[in-house]
């Protein structure tokens, strides 16, 4: 009984010891947290829909320390990792007896530090918290180790040397090293490319590839040959020794820089832990990269000064998938700008909301005859672009012609209230002077806009008359309530589908709009999908002489559709509307008899045949006009050569259809 009492005694003495000891070390690691400030201060990634890197932002002071996980981190990458560096890294507590014994043997024997003896836990609390190499140091080092793999598992050490390790000049971790040396992200790496950013950081600037190429090369062959050689396909690290290593330091990626701005400042705050850094978008990096191009190439095009901004948006999600903020390539503040967000006068492309409402609110139809005669609306006396009038037209030709005075009629009808709301309704809140209210200006571009404003509402009216405001990241409220009805945006988007005066896509609704002085050069359009729009003018708000959104923007907007997925925009029967409720009643819609899509013909003369819709009517093939006799309902056509063409024939009320066919070889 004393011997089981004395042992009882015994274990409860060597539990209170140990408890004791655990809650020191318990309160030392609370009293004395590892510091996470390099960690936290990182960088941000902006990524597209589908994860793939838009562009890359700096941390503060211009370090490239960019986010990473190890589960983004290839395996290969992590096997030559710890079999370069740590060999006993999967099961010592931070440090490796074994390898602190061999370094403490070979500085008693030289005097002298012969290798550290510092594992990945060590080289992870010298990376958060550099100090002199020195005796203390490797101390502290050890013992933080121990604290981050108690704190943070193997999981947490391996993100801090990913995250922190020095890849040469301003750069810091795999990600950040992969980008600016392989031009893509670490996820998608092989395996020489993995060997070298294992080697770098033991001498990050004796090692930089661009400087010390072969240097460079040396370094991580030796990782391939016999560092991190366990556990790699004979195979595989025979092909990794024959790559080159990279000559040149690449640009980090900077795909839609303003929006990824926008999306990293609000962003910003603190994480908590660990933070994270990625900053998700809705864009499409293919179609954006598609959109830049485009504008690069327009940019060298336009007169001094001169800049323009583009966005691109799915109709049902209202998701922007493709935003061009302005000449990002201009030095000093121009550059800094984003254009798709400045409020400009928007000229004269609003009509196809007033119209839209108008008809919806039984005010006109598209075959109601209107008059474009001078007129005063109090003191002040509208005039058409070209100063002319055009008599007696319908509303339809009105507003295809974009003439004033009908548009400033209806508006007199409508109320500039009602549409002023509607505007609000659409996210698109009118910027009027200060102190000023709605009135009949508002017609003809008369308030501020800016570019995404006017592109949701463009959505709306491609998706029957829907609010809803575009969206840049995921999340949000998307499409909200009708602000017009269905029939009436459906009948504005009949008489705004018509060719592109220069070729392009079929089955676009299109309007242009110049505001006062040629300041702003507007074209925005919907298809099925999208809807798009192009702003063209100067960043400080001068006047480019000459300048209209016809010549200047509407160019581009048929550049930017012939970008998109192809998506014509299908016409049901045609709405005859009544004065009144816009009761609808079905007529006999356009549509091409001969050839049918899809067909394959012949090299001889052809005769295309249409049926239903309004005469007069325009037949074309691939965009250029085939002479027919206007009121006749079929052309004769003769191929130039054998191919693929896209016929189209297009009514009096702007109604299309189209079929895309093949001229076959003759024989």
């Amino acid at each position: 009984m004393k011997g089981a009492a004395a042992m009882r005694r015994w274990l409860t003495g060597g539990l209170l010891v140990l408890g004791s000891g655990l809650g020191g070390l318990w309160a030392l690691d609370q009293a004395c947290p590892p510091d996470l400030s390099r960690l936290q201060a990182l960088g941000r990634v902006v990524v597209d829909r589908e994860g793939r890197v838009l562009s890359a932002l700096p941390a503060p002071g211009g370090v490239w320390r960019l986010p990473v996980e190890p589960g983004e981190v290839p395996a290969h990458l992590i096997d030559l990792l710890v079999a370069a560096e740590d060999r006993r890294f999967r099961w010592h507590p931070g440090v490796d007896p074994l390898a602190l014994a061999r370094a403490a043997g070979q500085w008693v024997r030289t005097g002298r530090v012969v290798s550290g003896g510092s594992t990945l836990s060590m080289q992870a609390a010298r990376l958060l918290e550099p100090r002199p190499r020195t005796l203390r140091s490797k101390a502290i080092e050890a013992l933080r180790a121990v604290q981050l793999e108690w704190r943070y598992g193997k999981a947490g050490v391996l993100r801090i040397w990913l995250t922190l390790a020095p890849m040469g000049g301003n750069l810091e971790g795999v990600q950040a090293g992969a980008l600016a040396w392989f031009g893509r992200p670490v996820e998608r790496i092989g395996v020489a490319e993995a060997a070298l950013l294992v080697a770098v950081p033991r001498r990050p600037e004796a090692l930089r590839p661009d400087r010390h190429a072969d240097a460079a090369r040396a370094a991580r062959d030796a990782v391939l040959r016999w560092r991190g050689a366990a556990g790699l396909p004979e195979a595989d690290r025979l092909a990794a020794l024959l790559e080159p290593v990279p000559s040149a330091r690449l640009r980090m990626p900077g795909l839609a820089p303003h929006l990824s701005r926008e999306v990293a400042r609000a962003a910003e705050g603190p994480a908590g832990g660990f933070a994270d850094g990625v900053v998700p978008t809705v864009l499409d990096a293919g179609l954006q990269r598609g959109m830049e191009t485009l504008a690069r190439d327009a940019l060298a095009g336009l007169p001094g000064r001169g800049s323009l901004a583009i966005v691109v948006a799915e109709l049902g999600t209202r998701e922007v998938r493709a935003l061009v903020g302005g000449d990002w390539l201009a030095e000093g503040r121009a550059g800094a700008l984003d254009l798709t967000r400045a409020v400009r006068s928007p000229g004269s492309a609003l009509k196809p909301l007033l119209y839209a409402m108008a008809f919806d609110r039984g005010l006109a139809r598209p075959d109601t005859v209107m008059e474009d005669l001078p007129r005063r609306f109090g003191d002040w006396a509208p005039e058409n672009f070209a100063r002319g009038f055009s008599g007696r037209v319908t509303a339809a030709s009105a507003l295809r012609q974009s003439l004033n005075l009908p548009a400033v009629t209806l508006m007199e009808g409508l109320g500039p209230i009602r549409f002023a709301s509607a505007m609000k309704a659409l996210e698109a809140p009118p910027r009027l002077p200060p102190g000023a209210g709605a009135a009949l200006p508002l017609a003809l571009g008369g308030a501020g806009i800016t570019l995404r404003e006017l592109v949701g509402v463009m959505a709306a009216l491609g998706d029957g008359g829907r609010a809803g405001g575009l969206r840049v990241v995921p999340g949000g409220a998307g499409r909200g309530d009708p602000v017009v009805g269905a029939p009436a945006a459906a009948a504005v988007a009949e008489i705004l589908t018509q060719p592109f005066p220069g070729g392009g896509p079929a089955g676009v609704a299109w309007k242009t709009g110049t505001s006062w002085g040629g300041r702003d050069a507007w074209a925005v359009g919907f298809d099925a999908r999208h809807a798009v729009g192009i702003w063209v003018g100067r960043p400080d708000g001068t006047a480019m002489p000459g300048a209209t959104g016809r010549d200047m923007a509407l160019p581009l907007l048929a550049r930017a559709f012939a970008l998109l997925p192809s998506a014509p925009r299908a016409q049901p029967p045609r709405v005859a509307m009544a004065s009144t409720g816009l009761a609808p009643t079905v007529v006999d819609g356009l549509r091409l008899l001969f050839p049918p899509s899809g067909a394959v013909i012949g090299a001889g003369a052809v005769t295309i045949r249409a049926a239903g819709g309004r005469r007069p009517f325009t037949f074309l093939v691939d965009g250029v006009p085939v002479a027919s006799g206007g009121a006749r309902r079929e052309a004769g056509w003769v191929p130039p050569g054998p191919g693929f063409y896209r016929v189209t024939v297009l009514d009096a009320s702007g109604v299309a259809a189209s079929a895309a066919v093949r001229v076959r070889e003759g024989e």
